[in-house]
């Protein structure tokens, strides 16, 4: 285990490229048995996921957990909703926040502190297109920057 005692399992690497992140939250998933003997191996996938709040309750919709090779009749729904474990300041927060023009729950990852499955989810706002072309445009320069230092180091 990486230090700290955090090994991050799955990235939401869509997330990044489609929002801007303002603010982040560390959350705990509801979980069955099959469900995190999945996630441990590495099986989950976040593509398209995005959390949404009912009744003063966060849920997770549509990330993918594979189900448990060894889990037999007692395995899960792949893409069952799970609730979110928050405190009630933040959820209440993010109801105000989620209730501007905008503003969305999207997970950035899913990785295990201590044993425990958590989920990393991020209060972001959609991006335009020219924003995603800037996006793009500003790593590729980062990245000819590197690439002409890492030339010059040489020399």
């Amino acid at each position: 285990m990486p230090k700290n005692g955090v090994k991050v399992i799955a990235r939401n690497k869509k997330a990044l490229h489609e929002y801007h992140v303002e603010d982040t939250y560390e959350a705990g998933i509801v979980l069955t048995g099959t469900e995190i003997k999945s996630i441990r191996q590495g099986r989950v996938n976040l593509k398209d996921s995005y959390a949404r709040i009912d009744n003063g309750e966060v849920f997770l919709l549509n990330m993918h957990i594979s189900p448990f090779e060894q889990g037999n009749r007692f395995n899960h729904d792949p893409t069952r909703t799970r609730k979110l474990l928050l405190h009630k300041e933040e959820i209440n927060k993010l109801i105000g926040l989620t209730q501007q023009k905008g503003f969305t729950l999207v997970p950035l990852d899913v990785h295990l502190k201590n044993g425990f499955a958590k989920v990393q989810l991020a209060l972001a706002k959609g991006k335009k297109l020219h924003d995603k072309r800037q996006t793009i445009a500003k790593r590729d320069a980062d990245r000819e920057i590197r690439r002409q230092m890492k030339e010059r180091m040489r020399q």
